[in-house]
């Protein structure tokens, strides 16, 4: 591992969730046409994947041990840090609360379309700005400031993630399914159908 491998795993996992959440936009965007159970399943699969690895893999790791050490050597960045503690705190349910809606929408009609791309549309840009915070002040104040000891604690632990989606990792046997459901079935960019 180089010294900022985790630097490069979380852009990579930060590249891949903003792909997921692109090709998901054109998905919704274009809607279920004839598919119907395609484009459920898909995009359900989706919304799974973003609630199993950034909220449950990508977060902690973050909270615990890049934002502390980041705000301890450079305290100019507390504010932040505090708004990606908050958007982390949210984000779990905000996950879960598309997933409602989009049942909501499956199962319940097309009078419930607006409500799920409304609220999808406001979770994606929240996304994405939190990822471009993370990016613009915190990596960059990150590089600045750790030492070695700091980068091989936070390599070690960011190397475990071993996100699929990024490209550098098979999935685990438990998301075989998942990913293969994503990656073929998905729109570009981060499938093929």
């Amino acid at each position: 591992m180089t010294q900022h491998s985790a630097l490069q795993i979380i852009r990579d996992e930060h590249a891949s969730l903003a792909a997921m959440l692109q090709s998901m936009r054109m998905m919704v965007k274009r809607g279920p046409a004839e598919d119907r159970r395609n484009f459920f399943d898909v995009v359900r699969g989706m919304l799974f994947y973003i609630d199993e690895f950034p909220e449950r893999l990508h977060h902690p790791k973050e909270s615990n041990l890049l934002f502390p050490k980041v705000v301890k050597l450079a305290p100019k960045v507390m504010g932040a840090i505090d708004k990606l503690e908050r958007d982390h705190m949210a984000s779990e349910k905000a996950a879960r609360d598309m997933q409602h809606l989009l049942l909501a929408w499956e199962l319940l009609g097309a009078g419930r379309r607006q409500a799920f791309e409304e609220a999808f549309e406001n979770y994606v840009n929240f996304y994405l700005e939190h990822m471009n915070l993370e990016e613009t002040v915190i990596l960059p104040e990150a590089e600045r400031c750790f030492s070695e000891d700091d980068w091989r604690v936070l390599n070690a632990a960011f190397a475990e993630n071993a996100d699929p989606l990024t490209g550098h990792y098979p999935p685990a046997q438990e998301y075989e399914k998942l990913f293969s459901l994503i990656v073929t079935r998905a729109p570009s960019p981060i499938g093929l159908g």
